[in-house]
Order: C-alpha cells, then sequence, then structure tokens
C-alpha cells in the first residue's frame, strides 16, 4: 500500500521560510518522479515542483527560484525548502507520486 506522509507545514510571516517533508512507503521511492501541489483555499490542485529519478528539477513559474525540491532516497523522504513565502503561497501542500497523493499539510503565510 502506497503512504505519503507530510509534514513542516505551519503558520509563518511573510517573508519567512519553511521545509515541508515528505516520508514514503508502499513503492519504490528511489525510481520514483516525485511531485509536490498545493490547493489554495477556493482554488484548484496546482503543480509546485518535480524531482526526477535523476534529481533533474522543474518549478512552477510562480515558485522558481524560491523553493528548492530534494530527495533523500535513502530515507524514502521528499523534500521541499520553502523561502520568502508570500501570502499567495497560503495552501495545503501535498506530495504526489504516481496517482497517489498524501493527506497535506497546511501552509499558512500571514504577518
Amino acid at each position: 500500500e502506497v503512504q505519503l506522509v507530510e509534514s513542516g507545514g505551519g503558520l509563518v510571516q511573510p517573508g519567512g521560510s519553511l521545509r515541508l517533508s515528505c516520508v514514503a512507503s508502499g513503492f519504490t521511492f528511489s525510481m520514483s518522479v516525485m511531485s509536490w501541489v498545493r490547493q489554495a483555499p477556493g482554488k484548484g490542485l496546482e503543480w509546485v515542483s518535480t524531482i526526477y529519478r535523476d534529481s533533474g528539477k522543474t518549478y512552477s513559474d510562480s515558485v522558481k527560484s524560491r523553493f528548492t525540491i530534494s530527495r533523500d532516497n535513502a530515507k524514502n523522504t521528499l523534500y521541499l525548502q520553502m523561502n520568502s513565502l508570500k501570502p499567495e503561497d497560503t495552501a495545503v501542500y501535498y506530495c504526489v507520486a504516481g496517482n497517489e497523493r498524501g493527506q497535506g499539510t497546511q501552509v499558512t503565510v500571514s504577518s
């Protein structure tokens, strides 16, 4: 059974930083393409970033240069380092593997 468990969300002031984690199990993490998506209040899912098996990375224009995706295959863990956070980054952030998604972690950026 695929399990994806996100953590690390919280309340942060504009300009602040957070690091999200996603612990994966039930599949071969090191061979999997992993992504982060988010859903802001009242909006649909928005793709944020993807990391490939060779650790190549892609980002949406809205987070490029502020967010960094990474993975630790030894720990079956996906990360998202978020810097220079803006109020518009407020959303529930989900870890995605194939068609599977975790339960999400809430990020709120507010003064």
